[in-house]
């Protein structure tokens, strides 16, 4: 179902895509400011159901509080996997023996686990059921052109509407259009590596454990979903990683098999594996005329601390308690005084944590024995400083710094 726009209706905020991000955005922005506040989410994937592509996310505890303060949590938490702990090695691949370096216990505080896996696809259904609840209005479109003038962006949509708004949100992935027709430009590069993702089973149980193997390719998780499932996201060169997807599914378990080990017993692939090219890209501008960006909009990291959805969720957070302060003063939620708040807020922790993982990546997806000496010699370090652990869980589980109110499980 749809729900139309007219060209004389002004939508409070209009959001482009309909992903984790955008219906995150619209079911806060609903939960805090009212069924008065017009809220539109414009994706042509709107008109189908969510679909189970098999990913799974780490979802950290600042994600699940934002989530329970805006009611949707239920609706997740059957499909949560808590995790309970986690353990980092650093080896090659053929290793008999992967010694491990650091481990973390998986609670930031008692009964608060500082992460959660689930399907994206559980958790965009549940997001799009409680936005649809809330009265967000879902249209099955794409935005074609847009310009801001006198206090409002009008936007045409590819259906022939035109949808006046005081800020126009994109959400629309790393390959932005909106960003692109805003003429905004990023900074980054492609790593030369893929992401392979997919779904296991195996015979014992994980228990809540996650892994972390570095091999000289690049990192290999192993993440645990409820029963006795894991998600896989598994580093390697681009043009390799492509073939390991095309291989026969026996002769990829094999290849799956001799870098997960034989701890958890029997292993079954359970879905097609797909392979996600990896690069940094940082816009060089979160916002411009009543336009901001958010999610992969925005900015899209390594994946090797698990905080790409979580940054998007950072960003999600600080733009509702920037347009809510706004909206209950009375005044323009889309001006640039805002928007320069939000932009702000945001700019220096995904600097920051883009060029920890960018590090992170050169320091790990290497074969050279004399940077894995002196890496493992500090991961071995920080295992012994019970302080210093603490603080990555902490901001690991994005509960550190300058947090918004969403993600404390308070509605500004």
């Amino acid at each position: 179902m749809t729900e139309p726009v007219s060209a004389a209706e002004r939508s409070s905020v209009l959001i482009a895509g309909g992903g984790l991000a955008g219906l995150s955005l619209a079911m806060a922005l609903k939960t805090a400011l009212g069924r008065g506040f017009a809220v539109h989410v414009v994706d042509p994937a709107i008109a189908t159901a969510p679909a189970d592509q098999g990913r799974a996310s780490a979802f950290a505890a600042a994600a699940r509080r934002m989530f329970e303060a805006t009611g949707v949590w239920d609706a997740i938490a059957p499909q949560a996997q808590p995790i309970l702990d986690m353990v980092v090695t650093d080896s090659r691949t053929m290793d008999v023996v992967r010694p491990v370096f650091l481990t973390f216990a998986g609670e930031i505080a008692p009964g608060e686990p500082f992460a959660h896996m689930a399907p994206n696809a559980t958790v965009t259904g549940a997001l799009w059921d409680r936005a649809k609840e809330l009265g967000v209005g879902m249209i099955a479109s794409t935005v074609t052109s847009f310009e801001a003038e006198d206090g409002v962006t009008r936007v045409t949509l590819a259906n022939g509407t035109v949808v006046e708004t005081p800020l126009l949100v994109a959400c629309d992935g790393g390959r932005s259009r909106i960003r692109e027709m805003a003429g905004i430009r990023t900074v980054g590069w492609d790593y030369g590596q893929s992401g392979v993702v997919c779904t296991v089973s195996h015979e014992y149980d994980h228990e809540g454990r996650a892994e972390e193997h570095f091999l000289p390719a690049g990192p290999f998780a192993i993440l645990p979903l409820t029963g006795r499932r894991s998600s896989i996201v598994w580093t390697e060169e681009t043009g390799r990683a492509e073939r390991l997807c095309r291989l026969p599914r026996e002769l990829f378990q094999d290849e799956l098999e001799s870098r997960f080990g034989h701890k958890l017993g029997a292993v079954t692939v359970l879905d097609k594996p797909a392979a996600y090219p990896l690069k940094l890209q940082v816009a060089r501008d979160f916002v411009g005329p009543r336009l901001a960006l958010v999610g992969d909009a925005a900015h899209v990291i390594h994946p090797i601390a698990g905080q790409g959805i979580n940054m998007g969720f950072r960003d999600v957070a600080a733009l509702v308690e920037c347009v809510a302060d706004a909206a209950r003063l009375g005044l323009d939620h889309g001006a640039a005084d805002v928007l320069a708040r939000y932009q702000r807020w945001r700019r220096f922790d995904t600097a920051l944590m883009g060029a920890t993982t960018d590090g992170l990546n050169r320091l790990f997806s290497n074969g050279s024995q004399p940077l894995r000496f002196v890496r493992d010699l500090g991961l071995g370090l920080v295992d012994r400083m019970p302080g210093l652990k603490g603080f990555f869980m902490r901001q690991a589980a994005g509960i550190v710094g300058d947090v918004p109110k969403l993600l404390r499980g308070q509605l500004p």
